[in-house]
């Protein structure tokens, strides 16, 4: 039963219990295959089991309904929540998970439990064989890429489309099953600054924050426009133009929900191979009905991973790219039961099941766009996941 296709009425009212534990624990520790992880650097919670599922749309009513008890000591971030990783064309659901263990920004732990549940069992200390020897396969040639490109740029000349995000993908296929926790374990310790997320087997390490909402306090930065040299890029007239048509978009649909929309950037946003231009985004969600399920409804896609105009761009989206996204730069985050919650763009990331895995990674196409140029950039992009997946 979801949310999705009956009332939430006629679902069986659930009740949350929150207590503080004690926090001398890895987080990762305590991560399932079929759960989720969200870690921020030091913080961020692990959740396990399923309570019951639900529509991004319907993610804050239903959890409002939850009955949810929380001692005085308890942090302030404790309590039920919605979580997942929606596909990037398709409305997909968030799962409202039994167990969340987490830990704040001020390094309190807490332990969430929808109704009776055993306690969550930590992962073994025994560490499972990793693979050793893997076969990789880009499903899209060089030669494919280049006419991809040049029939986007054509698009992009002698129609409206001003942008279009197109991505490749690349699969491996490993002699043993990957070590999900220890794909995380290494995201973690080599992309500082990113969100490690996963989602019942979609791992990766994003970057790209599609939207925050605290309160009344909404935070977006969009990324785009990419290259290696911080200063090569922060002259680059043709990443410029890219990184503003992005800016434009996210101000605009801010606006719709928001006031007091400010833009400050772009600045360059070193990573731990790579470098963007990023622009911070802050608002005023002015109706306290606004929840972050609103704003990322209207946000999603942006032109960072679609294009403009949007409409355009996913039709050339899907007349050129062979493989379809699944859950690739799509919405990935949580909601609670305030309507607050956070969401990234899911890049830098993965489908992995048992030995096998998918990853992507996108351009940006605009008129001054290089096909060799952007076909590097999406082998920069893929590098995180392919060191996080082939270790031999």
């Amino acid at each position: 039963m979801t949310a999705s296709n009956v009332s939430l009425r006629s679902q069986p009212r659930l009740a949350a219990r929150s207590s503080a534990i004690d926090g001398q624990f890895d987080l990762l520790d305590f991560y399932t295959d079929d759960g989720f992880a969200w870690i921020e650097g030091d913080h961020g919670f692990v959740a396990s089991g399923v309570a019951t599922v639900v529509t991004l749309e319907h993610a804050a009513e239903l959890l409002a309904t939850i009955r949810h008890r929380a001692g005085a000591d308890v942090s302030e971030s404790a309590g039920p929540r919605a979580v997942g990783a929606l596909p990037f064309a398709a409305p997909g659901e968030l799962v409202v998970p039994a167990v969340i263990l987490g830990r704040d920004a001020h390094g309190r732990a807490w332990r969430t439990v929808i109704d009776d549940v055993e306690a969550t069992p930590a992962r073994s200390a025994a560490r499972r064989p990793e693979p050793s020897q893997f076969g990789v396969t880009a499903t899209t040639t060089h030669a494919e890429w280049r006419s991809m490109v040049e029939h986007a740029l054509r698009r992009i000349d002698r129609e409206r489309l001003e942008k279009v995000v197109l991505a490749r993908s690349v699969r491996i296929d490993a002699d043993l099953p990957f070590d999900i926790p220890e794909v995380l374990a290494f995201l973690r310790r080599a992309q500082p600054g990113c969100v490690v997320y996963a989602d019942r087997g979609f791992v990766g390490a994003s970057p790209e924050l599609l939207v925050r909402k605290s309160g009344a306090t909404v935070t977006a930065r969009p990324l785009a426009g990419t290259g290696i040299d911080p200063a090569a890029l922060a002259r680059s007239t043709k990443d410029a133009h890219e990184h503003q048509l992005v800016v434009d978009a996210v101000v605009r649909a801010l606006a719709t929900r928001c006031g007091d929309v400010v833009a400050t950037g772009p600045a360059t946003l070193e990573l731990a191979d790579i470098a963007h231009l990023a622009t911070t985004i802050t608002a005023h969600a002015e109706d306290t009905a606004t929840t972050i399920a609103d704003l990322v409804a209207t946000l999603h896609p942006t032109p960072a991973v679609a294009g403009t105009p949007r409409e355009l761009a996913l039709e050339t989206i899907d007349a050129l790219e062979p493989v379809g996204r699944g859950r690739y730069a799509g919405p990935c985050g949580w909601i609670d039961r305030n309507g607050d919650g956070v969401f990234v763009v899911a890049l830098r990331g993965g489908e992995i099941d048992g030995a096998h895995a998918v990853i992507h990674a996108g351009a940006g196409i605009v008129s001054a766009s290089d096909p060799d140029a952007e076909w590097l950039e999406t082998q920069q992009k893929l590098t995180p996941m392919l060191q996080a997946l082939v270790r031999p």
